[in-house]
């Protein structure tokens, strides 16, 4: 599913069939085209390869493909750097493994977060909202906001803290996220990204293959071979309790281990988002709301009732269950 050669294949040609050969200064040509897009050889002139070796490249039988190749292979297909780095990605295990002493294995991902990425955590509750993510989109740590900005994480089984399971198949994820098309893809842009970096980790083929066989949503994205990781960025999240709210976010790798990534979620300084971002690290950590927050409109989360379940509470909920996600 997500090993080299079946990924490099299909990455390949839904890069060639996105280009119009006029736009990259090929000529029409007589007659009508069978496929869209770019053929073999077409790829093969433009990169300075033999179709021969191209084609070979493609159907992921060329073992050791050279960095020179492969950067020619990104200008023929106007790849955008994400995309040419998931291309070195899928291309290069084969060339790690042939390195690598016989019986030794992928070295395995850290799901412990240090200590001082939980201080700092801990130091940016209430006023800014964080998430560790790890390999897969596994969720991994999370402060106070953190952890009520979207789904309730404290309620959840640990093997279902994961962003793209969660969005995919929880039914209350459309609801939460009003954009949740442009989430959706986001979500596949990341893994996507991921599983180039790390194509025979065992918790990203679980996550993928869950995914394939249960949301025909992901089947489409995924076979779009679309790679944009996103790190940055606004979303809006339509809280059960605490309203509406437009945050920014930001991706900041974890120096002791590229794989986790700190998330951070704000809000514009005096915004009503801002005052509601606060108030759901106030509830997290079960303080009384400040006096004058009464006529903001937003519920009590003691006494609120989430308005995707018509039910209140939090419990541990598996993704594909109709109960709530949410503290309320």
């Amino acid at each position: 599913m997500v090993h080299g050669e079946i990924e490099i294949s299909a990455f390949l040609k839904a890069r060639r069939a996105a280009l119009d050969p006029v736009e990259v200064g090929l000529p029409e040509g007589p007659g009508r085209r069978r496929v869209r897009g770019l053929r073999r050889e077409e790829v093969a002139q433009l990169a300075a390869i033999s179709v021969a070796y191209y084609t070979r490249i493609e159907q992921g039988r060329a073992p050791a493909v050279s960095d020179a190749v492969l950067d020619a292979l990104a200008r023929a297909l106007r790849l955008t750097d994400g995309e040419a780095a998931y291309l070195r990605n899928i291309a290069g295990p084969r060339r790690r493994t042939a390195g690598r002493p016989r019986g030794a294995r992928a070295s395995a991902p850290v799901r412990t977060v240090s200590p001082e990425i939980r201080q700092l955590l801990d130091a940016m509750d209430p006023a800014v909202a964080a998430v560790v993510v790890g390999r897969g989109l596994d969720i991994l740590a999370w402060n106070g906001p953190g952890g009520r900005l979207s789904f309730d994480l404290d309620a959840l089984d640990p093997a279902q803290r994961n962003t793209a399971l969660l969005v995919f198949l929880h039914p209350a994820s459309r609801e939460l996220y009003p954009d949740w098309e442009k989430k959706a893809q986001e979500i596949v842009g990341n893994l996507r990204a991921d599983s180039g970096r790390h194509p025979d980790d065992p918790r990203i083929c679980e996550v993928v293959n869950e995914l394939l066989d249960r949301s025909p949503d992901f089947r489409r994205m995924w076979a779009a071979q679309g790679v944009s990781e996103c790190l940055r960025g606004t979303k809006r999240i339509r809280h059960p309790w605490a309203g509406e709210l437009t945050v920014s976010f930001e991706s900041f790798r974890a120096a002791a281990d590229p794989d986790h990534m700190l998330v951070t979620y704000t809000a514009e300084r005096g915004s009503e988002s801002e005052a509601r971002l606060r108030e759901l690290g106030w509830a997290a950590a079960g303080a009384t709301l400040p006096a004058g927050r009464s006529g903001t409109g937003v519920p009590s989360p003691s006494g609120a009732t989430s308005a995707m379940s018509g039910t209140s509470g939090a419990s541990a909920v598996s993704p594909t269950s109709a109960a709530p996600a949410f503290a309320g």
